[in-house]
């Protein structure tokens, strides 16, 4: 939590030391270089393809100002510095990541997703957004019913009750794979009738995601600003760092639902 915490301060506030190491074009290809490995004046001209006055120009600059360091000819990042610039690749990385995804974030609730996932956000990275079209409507649906077929385990967070979905959790279960399930508290007797799933959870909020974790991938879907559930659209992933993102989130999301 303290490391989230951390992450969330240094988004909300770029300090003025990191406003002046993104600034230059040639300092970044320094650091950049630097950041990958140690390197010595040779070697950065040849890497960067900077003239050599202008990599000793900032290289002096940067060591008086303590970013870096000389050690048996070659230059060093300072541990501070290293950190200051995985600031920057995280912060770039967000960024992207909401370009990308505008049309899942734009005009759709997300205030439901816990503080503490915000902060992990970066952890989608490699995630996909696919969408619906007019050849198939049911693309969405099928996409889920197929991951669900094919998971050893799943954890979901269910805003609405869908038959095909249930049944398929349902066989999970009658197959004894892990299944573990949170439904709106308005629904939970529907999901309590017809579901052989041992582990259902009730909680009060509305309009919250549908979130779907299997153990090789994760879905998200979101409720639009006008209350109803986005159909056509979805962020799936089968990276790690999005699957955990997504177990977190699950975890986050329970513990504030108790």
């Amino acid at each position: 939590m303290e490391e989230n915490e951390n992450y969330l301060k240094h988004y909300d506030s770029i300090s003025s030391e990191v406003k002046y190491l993104n600034n230059s074009l040639v300092r970044l290809k320094i650091l950049a270089t630097l950041y990958d490995h140690p390197s010595n004046m040779k070697d950065l001209n040849k890497t960067t393809g900077l003239i050599y006055s202008s990599i000793s120009s900032n290289m002096h600059k940067l060591e008086l100002g303590g970013h870096v360091y000389l050690d048996l000819n070659k230059y060093y990042l300072t541990n501070s510095t290293r950190l200051k610039i995985e600031q920057i690749l995280e912060l770039s990385d967000l960024i992207n990541l909401l370009n990308e995804f505008f049309n899942i974030l734009d005009k759709h609730l997300v205030n439901m997703i816990p503080n503490q996932s915000v902060a992990e956000l970066y952890l989608l990275g490699k995630a996909n957004l696919i969408e619906s079209d007019s050849i198939d409507v049911y693309k969405m649906y099928n996409f889920i019913e197929t991951a669900l077929s094919n998971a050893d385990e799943v954890k979901c967070v269910l805003p609405f009750y869908y038959e095909n979905f249930n049944e398929k959790l349902n066989e999970l279960a009658q197959n004894n794979k892990k299944v573990e399930v949170m439904v709106p508290v308005d629904i939970f007797e529907i999901f309590d009738e017809k579901s052989k799933i041992k582990n259902i959870y009730p909680f009060n909020s509305e309009n919250t995601f549908l979130l779907i974790v299997t153990n090789e991938l994760m879905i998200l879907g979101l409720f639009k600003d006008d209350g109803y559930f986005d159909q056509n659209r979805l962020l799936t992933s089968k990276n790690d760092d999005s699957i955990k993102w997504a177990n977190n989130l699950y975890k986050n999301f329970k513990i504030e639902n108790k």
